[in-house]
């Protein structure tokens, strides 16, 4: 989040964070984006189906045009009010080390236990199923022999701090759009990972 919010204070990418929604007060990001200014609403996680009706209200009132999972690790309930508004980042080459559970450090071990040789991260429109979304594009990086899970998740993490800002650059200047589940090129294409 924090790295998306330097790339608009950058004039890098044409849009604003209005809100920044957690479940937790105590996690980290949560007084990191306080101090850079950011509006932040904690939503404690209730056992019903309320959490994601408060999330719902927040960012309407707040008035989100697109959502960004970034480092939200709950299921968000996509649709129908946030079908085609809502994308997220993934530390992998999707569909490779994705789905539930598979966050942070575990997906970069499933790559290394794997033996991939490459790896980087994935940004993809967000449907009912976790990193199922189509999606908008890929940053790869190389797994090199002497890498730990830490050493990955670093090079990874550089490619995710260049891959967020620029899919919601694309998205806010219309150079491609997210329609019926599907992701559009400004000439009506399907896009394609770079």
């Amino acid at each position: 989040m924090l790295n998306l919010h330097a790339a608009i204070e950058r004039g890098e990418v044409p849009a604003s964070i209005e809100v920044v929604v957690a479940h937790r007060e105590d996690v980290a990001g949560v007084a990191r984006c306080r101090d850079a200014g950011l509006q932040v609403e904690v939503v404690p996680v209730s056992p019903d189906t309320t959490t994601s009706e408060r999330v719902d209200q927040i960012l309407e009132r707040a008035g989100v045009e697109l959502v960004c999972l970034c480092g939200y690790l709950r299921h968000f309930r996509v649709a129908p009010r946030w079908s085609d508004r809502v994308v997220n980042i993934h530390p992998s080459l999707l569909p490779k080390h994705g789905g539930p559970g598979m966050y942070g450090d575990r997906v970069h071990a499933a790559v290394l236990a794997q033996g991939d040789t490459e790896s980087g991260c994935t940004v993809h429109a967000v449907d009912e199923i976790y990193d199922h979304g189509a999606m908008i594009l890929q940053r790869r990086c190389g797994v090199e022999p002497d890498d730990t899970t830490a050493s990955l998740a670093a090079r990874v993490f550089a490619a995710e701090c260049q891959a967020m800002p620029e899919a919601i650059r694309a998205l806010a200047e219309g150079r491609i759009r997210i329609a019926d589940g599907r992701v559009l090129t400004e000439h009506g294409s399907t896009t394609t990972d770079s």
